[in-house]
């Protein structure tokens, strides 16, 4: 407590006041003297053993303090009686609170960093080792037609790389928060058909039917050229599960409460383990042959529930995968 400059000097105070009421008491009369003494010892130990149970609570909330600051788990404030102390420690558990959430939340960052990187070095691996390979082969001067088939691979594998890059990309930068939606009139029909179009050919080579529904001058709230991105994933993961003589059908529905876009496709459909995780980032399925990175689907959920929107998926009753995105009013 004598390290404290201010107590230091109180004390000084209180011994020269109390001096000096000794002096003036056996100046008057012995009695008086005496009982001076005895008060300003009384008050003196009073005095005392308060400021050092003070000084002993402050003590307890500083150690914790430097514990908090050197990463320990699990600390605890005794609580103190109504006052001025009892608020100080009421606050430094509140902030305890906070920076161990935050702490737990920022290991979770760095593992889930890990991973992805773990798994981005694995999606990037797979095409590149296919690519290597088709290079050794092309080095043992292969026939004509065999040439061609290489070439043309290897070039399937850039583009899918291309894409994976593309989209790690703008995940990271929707991650970093760096981009900012738009907001506008959006022409439901105008955005599907701008989503639609780089599927037409792909879709006529595979004879795949396709057929919009919605209302015409439908219009919902949102970023046009990010939307179309989200609604391409989702036609992407469609025309990979219908295959070939397939079908996609897209039918738009509003309400007082809500505009809707369903996307159905006539593949597959889901497992029934993987509903719950579809939307994760780098989660290809429990199916040992699933194609795709897993990035497509997470990707799309992330542009739409930041631009205030929802999207589901599930298995039609008559086959096939339901996608449905709604945008509130």
């Amino acid at each position: 407590m004598l390290r404290n400059r201010e107590f230091r000097q109180l004390v000084i105070l209180f011994v020269l006041i109390a001096a000096a009421a000794i002096m003036l008491g056996f100046a008057i009369n012995m009695t008086a003297g005496i009982l001076a003494i005895a008060s300003a010892a009384a008050f003196g130990t009073a005095f005392f053993a308060f400021t050092k149970a003070r000084y002993q609570s402050l003590a307890q909330i500083s150690n914790q303090i430097d514990l908090v600051l050197h990463n320990v788990d699990h600390l605890y404030i005794g609580e103190s009686d109504e006052g001025e102390l009892s608020i100080l420690q009421s606050e430094i558990t509140k902030m305890m609170l906070r920076i161990r959430e935050q702490n737990e939340a920022l290991k979770k960052e760095k593992e889930h960093l890990a991973d992805s990187l773990a798994d981005i070095a694995h999606q990037l691996r797979t095409p590149l080792t296919s690519a290597n390979l088709i290079l050794s082969l092309l080095a043992n001067n292969p026939g004509e037609n065999e040439r061609k088939s290489f070439v043309r691979e290897t070039e399937e594998l850039l583009v899918r790389m291309d894409w994976m890059i593309t989209s790690l990309l703008k995940l990271s930068r929707l991650d970093a928060g760096i981009v900012e939606f738009q907001s506008e009139s959006i022409d439901v029909n105008n955005l599907l058909g701008a989503a639609l179009r780089p599927f037409l050919i792909p879709m006529e080579l595979h004879d795949i039917d396709w057929q919009i529904d919605a209302p015409k001058g439908l219009m919902i709230q949102g970023d046009s050229a990010w939307l179309s991105e989200a609604i391409q994933n989702i036609l992407k993961n469609c025309l990979e599960s219908t295959g070939e003589n397939g079908r996609i059908e897209i039918v738009c529905m509003d309400n007082p409460l809500f505009t809707e876009i369903i996307i159905h496709d006539s593949g597959a459909g889901f497992e029934k383990e993987d509903l719950p995780c579809l939307f994760d980032r780098f989660y290809r399925g429990k199916n040992s042959g699933a194609t795709g990175y897993g990035i497509g689907l997470a990707l799309c959920k992330m542009i739409i529930t930041r631009q205030g929107g929802t999207i589901t998926a599930k298995n039609h009753p008559q086959g096939g995968a339901i996608f449905a995105i709604r945008f509130p009013k």
